[in-house]
């Protein structure tokens, strides 16, 4: 990986602006010596279009269905972003999404890469959307906020907790604006549900549950699918897949679903909702930067009915079920509770009057916090502005924290306690090794 000074570093972090600059000074210099002529409204800004020297130029790395559907629903559409570039380790991904933001666009505009890195030293690229499996997300936000881009990258945000805090101190360190897509804390249905617990309509709440998701196990499959040719690496590059993780056969499978279920690839059935439930109630009960101080090994293979307190006396349990939608959060207090899932338009109250001014619990929020509805633009309005989004590095180390702890305690078949202070288990040494995985050389990041 590069090595930074740290006059590389704060070269890194001005480009944006740099080269916004540039485009402004240069429209203003030419416009005072060129000919008249007729420049479209759209060029400069008006009629509401926003000008290319102001929007915010984006590349793709690894951007599997759910990248494309990010694409497809909350870049392309948006006159803030324009797409430039897609790197993707699998020809057909590549020419898919060339082939859909050309033909957006109008235009044959759109690169594409297999290396990240060569995409990463663009220098008109401003952030990064990666939408990879579970095992490279922590790698590429890293890698990419080193390069001085901000960050929107899929969940799980990462595969271990050491990985988290590299993201923490990475964002920091570089100046970037990082979101991962925890998109429920962006959407009007789930903010009010929080608001009803931090403005204290549901009174003193010590108990708030996460949805679990139906399926899977914890104890993941260490197996090895059978070994298959491996393919011309221009059309699937297998080493560039592997990434970090240990080196295994090729076999196509992994790259069209497969790796779900491989302890290698995958953060196991507590993370495939958990990154998004356990961030709710973080945020909710206002541990964005602290993680519960139990796990108590639960005997069955999805870890159902997990009570995890925190330090400040709430206790959140995982639960499979108790919602109509998925990944769904619940609130119980001494004066009431309010839940919400998928599916749901407003939150379920156990008192309908909770939400008779819904409509203002929820600007309220808005104004006070400066976040915005929508997941997507609330990244890009804390690119254009330099603030902190929703599902911000702290947010998301944590709550991914508490994922890899109940993950762990799984894994070890025994209770655990965590200092979410020092962010180690107490007098667990071979809980304190899971924390962290070994990389393949060429692809560590700490």
């Amino acid at each position: 990986m590069r090595a930074y000074s740290s006059g590389q570093k704060a070269a890194d972090v001005a480009k944006g602006f740099s080269r916004r600059r540039f485009l402004k000074m240069s429209a203003t210099t030419l416009g005072a010596v060129a000919m008249p002529t007729i420049i479209p409204a759209s060029a400069l800004g008006r009629d509401g279009a926003v000008a290319p020297s102001e929007r915010i130029v984006m590349a793709g790395i690894g951007l599997g269905s759910r990248g494309t559907g990010d694409l497809r629903s909350w870049i392309l559409p948006d006159p803030q972003a324009q797409f430039v570039a897609i790197c993707d380790v699998r020809c057909e991904k590549r020419d898919a999404i060339k082939a859909m933001t050309d033909k957006h666009y109008g235009n044959q505009d759109c690169k594409t890469y297999i290396e990240m890195m060569d995409v990463l030293a663009r220098p008109d690229i401003d952030a990064i959307i990666t939408a990879t499996s579970d095992r490279l997300h922590a790698t590429v936000s890293i890698r990419a906020m080193r390069a001085g881009k901000d960050v929107f990258t899929e969940k799980p945000a990462t595969m271990t907790i050491a990985e988290g805090q590299v993201v923490v101190r990475t964002a920091r360190e570089y100046g970037r604006v990082y979101q991962a897509g925890m998109q429920r804390l962006s959407e009007a249905n789930f903010i009010v549900c929080n608001e009803l617990l931090r403005l204290g309509r549901l009174g003193e709440v010590k108990t708030v549950y996460a949805h679990l998701a139906p399926w899977g196990n914890v104890n993941m499959s260490r197996e090895w699918l059978p070994e298959q040719p491996l393919p011309d690496p221009q059309e699937l590059d297998w080493d560039r897949w592997l990434g970090p993780c240990p080196w295994r056969p090729y076999n196509v499978a992994y790259t069209r679903g497969g790796w779900h279920h491989q302890h290698d690839f995958y953060t196991s059935v507590i993370g495939e909702w958990g990154s998004h439930t356990f961030a709710q109630c973080h945020d909710a009960i206002g541990m964005q930067d602290s993680s519960p101080i139990r796990y108590p090994y639960v005997p069955t293979p999805t870890a159902d009915g997990m009570e995890m307190p925190f330090a400040n006396g709430v206790t959140m349990i995982q639960k499979q079920e108790g919602w109509r939608g998925t990944c769904g959060i619940r609130y119980v207090g001494s004066e009431g509770w309010c839940a919400c899932a998928d599916g749901y338009a407003r939150p379920e109250v156990s008192n309908p009057a909770m939400l008779a001014d819904y409509n203002k619990i929820l600007q309220d929020y808005l104004t006070r916090t400066g976040h915005v509805v929508g997941h997507m633009k609330d990244f890009f309005a804390s690119v254009k502005n330099r603030t902190v989004a929703v599902a911000n590095p702290t947010l998301t180390h944590r709550s991914m924290s508490t994922v890899h702890c109940a993950n762990i305690a799984q894994w070890l078949k025994r209770d655990l306690t965590w200092d979410p202070v020092k962010e180690e288990f107490v007098n667990d040494e071979q809980a304190n090794r899971l924390r962290s995985r070994a990389a393949r050389e060429g692809w560590q990041i700490c």
